[in-house]
C-alpha cells in the first residue's frame, strides 16, 4: 500500500510562499517525493475549513511547519486532527517547536515526535523510514526529538546539495519568490534565532548564478534572499550584485537583508550603478542607544552605518528599509524616541517600527525575567512592559507606529511631511501629535478611508499651524496627484478654472509638437490631457525638502507683496491673484522606489 505523507504550511498571507516545505520534498528525492503532498494554507481562513480540507486528503503522516504566525492555528489543529484521523501520525518541525521539546510533546502526547532544526536529511530518512515499513526503530534517526527523548545531533548541511525549489512557477504565480544563498549568521543577537547557526554556510556560487538566471529568463517580479545577513561575505555579496547587475532585465526586483554599516566602498559604489528598483535593502538598525546595543550583543557602528545609509541614498536607486525594535534592554521611552528621530534623519524609503518578540531558544528568552520584560503568552510573545517601557509607553508607541504606517510608509504624503515637520521640535514629536489627534478624533476606532487621510492630514496640519493652510492645500494636492490621476478633484484642491484655457492651449501644442510627452503620439489634446495630469501651483511644492519649501514660500511672499498683493489677499486668493505655474504628471513613467509619477513644473508654455 502507497503511503502518503503530507507537509501542511499555514502562512501569513496568500502571497507567501513556505520554502521550507518545498525543501524538504524536494530534498527527499525523485522516488520519495511521490509519497509527499503539499499543502499550503493562511491564518486568514476558518481553521474548520483547513481541518476539512486535510482530512478529505486522508494522510498516513502528517508534517506541519511552525512558526510563531501560524503556531496559533495549528495547535488548534492538533486537537482536532486525532479526533477524525486517529491512525494518523503526527510530526512537527520549524522554529516554534524546535526549542521547547520537551513541553510539546507533553501537551500533544498523540504527535509522534518533533523535527528540530534544519529538517532536510532528517525528514528524507523519516519519509524512507515510513516507505520501507518502519522496519528499525525511529530514534536511529538523527535530528529527532521524541518522548523518550532527544535522538543523535544532526550535522548541518551542505548547502549546495540542497535542490533547486522552482524547477516550474506555476504554483508561485503572484507569490513572493523567496531563495536562500547562505544558512546561519555571525552574529549573535540576543533577540534573533539565526544566532544558534553561528557556522554561516554558502551555497555555491555558480550554483546561484544558475538559478537567478533563471528567475531573470523568466521576468519574476520580485526575489527575496532570505540569508539573515547577507553581505556577512563580502566576495559572495559582490560576486552575486555583480551577476544580477550585469544580467539586469529591467524587470526583476532583487531584495536582501544586510548589515549596513559593513557594506564597503566597492559595494557602494556598484550599488549606485543599478537600475532604479532592481535592489533594496533591509537594515536592522534595532536601536541607536549604544548601551542597548552592547547589552543585545550588537556592535553597530550608527556613525559609520548613517554614513553608509546617505551614500546609498545619493543614487536615489536603491529602496531602503531600517528597522527599530521597541522594548529592548535599557531602552526606554526616552532612548526610543530618539533612536527613532535618529533613523527617521536618514530618510529611508521605510521605517520600520517593530515590537520585541521574546522567542524561543534565543538569549532574550532565557534573560527575560533579569531584564523585567514582560510578553504576551502565545504567539507573537510580543513584549507588554519592561523595566524601562511600561505598557501605556508601550500603547502610545503602538499608535505612533500606525501613525508612521500611514503617513510615512506609504509615500502617499513625502512633501506635506517634509514641511510639516518644521513644526516641531523633532520628527517623532510630529507622529506623536498626529497620534493624539487621531485619538482625540475617534479615527482608531472609525479608521479614515484611505482618500479621506488626507483630509485628516490638512486638519491636523491647520490645528498646528493655521497660517499655512493655503499652502497645506497645495502640498497634499501635489502629493495627492503624484500617487495617481483622480477621476474627481479632491475638496481641498480648489478649482482650476483661471487655468482651464492654459491647459488646453498646452496639450493642442503638445499634439503639435511634443516636447514633454513624448510617447503619447497617435493621442489626441483631449486624450493626452485624461491619462495625464496638469495642476497650477503658487507655492514651489515639488522641492524635495521642506526647508527649500519654506524657503522658496518666504521668497514667493515677497515677491508677491512686491507685486502689491497684500498677506490678507494672499491667504485668501493666492491662485487668482498670483503667478502661478503649472506642473504637468506622467502616470505612464514612474519613480520604481516609490510609486510616484514623472511630473514637470511647465514655467514659461511659450
Amino acid at each position: 500500500m502507497k503511503i502518503k505523507i503530507l507537509l501542511v504550511a499555514v502562512n501569513a498571507k496568500y502571497i507567501h510562499s513556505n520554502p521550507a516545505v518545498y525543501s524538504l520534498r524536494t530534498y527527499a528525492g525523485e522516488e520519495l517525493q511521490k509519497h509527499i503532498e503539499l499543502a499550503e494554507y493562511t491564518i486568514n481562513q476558518y481553521m474548520q475549513d483547513v481541518l476539512a480540507d486535510i482530512y478529505r486528503r486522508k494522510p498516513d503522516v502528517i508534517g506541519f511547519s511552525c512558526y510563531i504566525w501560524n503556531w496559533s492555528m495549528i495547535r488548534e489543529l492538533l486537537c482536532e486532527i486525532p479526533k477524525l484521523l486517529p491512525d494518523t501520525d503526527i510530526w512537527l518541525g520549524g522554529p516554534e517547536v524546535s526549542y521547547d521539546g520537551e513541553a510539546v510533546l507533553r501537551e500533544f502526547p498523540h504527535v509522534r515526535g518533533i523535527m528540530v532544526g534544519e529538517g532536510e536529511e532528517t525528514f528524507r530518512e523519516l519519509v524512507g523510514w515510513y516507505v520501507d515499513g518502519q522496519t528499525t526503530a525511529v530514534d536511529n534517526i538523527a535530528g529527532l526529538y521524541l518522548p523518550g527523548g532527544y535522538s543523535n545531533v544532526r550535522e548541518p548541511l551542505d548547502l549546495s546539495r540542497v535542490p533547486f525549489l522552482y524547477n516550474e512557477l506555476d504554483t508561485f504565480a503572484n507569490r513572493v519568490i523567496y531563495y536562500e544563498s547562505s544558512r546561519g549568521c555571525p552574529y549573535r543577537c540576543s533577540y534573533c534565532l539565526s544566532s544558534i547557526d553561528k557556522k554561516v554556510r554558502l551555497r555555491d556560487i555558480e550554483i546561484v548564478k544558475k538559478e537567478l538566471q533563471f528567475f531573470l529568463d523568466r521576468n519574476v517580479a520580485q526575489v527575496k534572499f532570505i540569508d539573515r545577513t547577507f553581505n556577512c561575505n563580502h566576495k559572495h555579496a559582490l560576486e552575486i550584485w555583480n551577476y544580477i547587475y550585469e544580467h539586469d532585465n529591467g524587470v526583476t526586483n532583487f531584495h536582501f537583508e544586510v548589515e549596513g554599516d559593513i557594506l564597503n566602498e566597492e559595494e557602494i559604489a556598484l550599488l549606485n550603478k543599478m537600475r532604479p528598483g532592481l535592489v533594496q535593502l533591509e537594515i536592522g538598525v534595532q536601536s541607536t542607544n549604544p548601551v542597548t546595543l552592547k547589552e543585545i550583543n550588537r556592535f553597530t557602528d550608527f556613525e559609520n552605518l548613517k554614513t553608509i545609509v546617505e551614500k546609498i541614498n545619493s543614487g536615489k536607486n536603491i529602496h531602503q528599509h531600517l528597522d527599530l525594535i521597541a522594548g529592548l534592554p535599557y531602552e526606554d521611552y526616552s532612548s526610543f524616541q530618539n533612536s527613532f528621530n535618529d533613523v527617521y534623519a536618514l530618510r529611508p524609503n521605510q521605517l520600520q517600527l517593530g515590537f520585541l518578540k521574546v522567542l524561543k531558544g534565543s538569549l532574550m528568552h532565557e534573560k527575560a525575567k533579569e531584564y523585567g520584560i514582560f510578553y504576551t503568552e502565545k504567539p507573537p510573545y510580543e513584549v507588554l512592559y519592561s523595566k524601562w517601557l511600561s505598557y501605556e509607553d508601550v500603547l502610545r508607541l503602538k499608535k505612533i507606529e500606525e501613525m508612521v504606517e500611514i503617513y510615512y510608509n506609504s509615500n502617499q504624503f513625502t512633501h506635506t511631511l517634509s514641511v510639516l515637520e518644521k513644526s516641531f521640535p523633532h520628527p517623532f514629536a510630529m507622529f506623536e501629535r498626529l497620534a493624539d489627534y487621531y485619538e482625540e478624533k475617534g479615527y482608531f476606532i472609525n479608521s479614515p478611508a484611505r482618500a479621506y487621510r488626507y483630509e485628516v492630514l490638512l486638519e491636523f496640519a491647520c490645528s498646528v499651524d493655521g497660517k499655512k493652510e493655503a499652502l497645506y492645500k497645495e502640498l497634499l494636492t501635489f502629493d495627492m496627484y503624484l500617487r495617481e490621476n483622480l477621476k474627481s478633484r479632491p475638496s481641498f484642491a480648489g478649482a482650476t478654472k483661471p487655468e482651464k484655457e492654459r491647459i488646453r492651449d498646452f496639450y493642442r501644442k503638445e499634439e503639435e509638437n511634443p516636447c514633454y510627452l513624448k510617447g503619447y503620439e497617435g493621442y489626441n489634446a483631449k486624450q493626452t490631457s485624461k491619462m495625464t495630469h496638469m495642476e497650477p501651483f503658487v507655492y514651489s511644492v515639488w522641492l524635495e525638502d521642506g526647508e527649500e519649501i519654506l524657503k522658496a514660500v518666504s521668497e514667493e511672499k515677497c515677491s508677491q507683496h512686491r507685486e502689491g498683493i497684500s498677506e490678507k489677499e494672499n491667504n485668501s486668493d493666492m491662485v487668482q491673484k498670483s503667478e502661478t505655474k503649472l506642473v504637468l504628471f506622467d502616470y505612464r513613467k514612474r519613480n520604481p522606489l516609490n510609486a510616484e509619477a514623472a511630473f514637470y513644473v511647465i514655467q514659461d508654455e511659450k
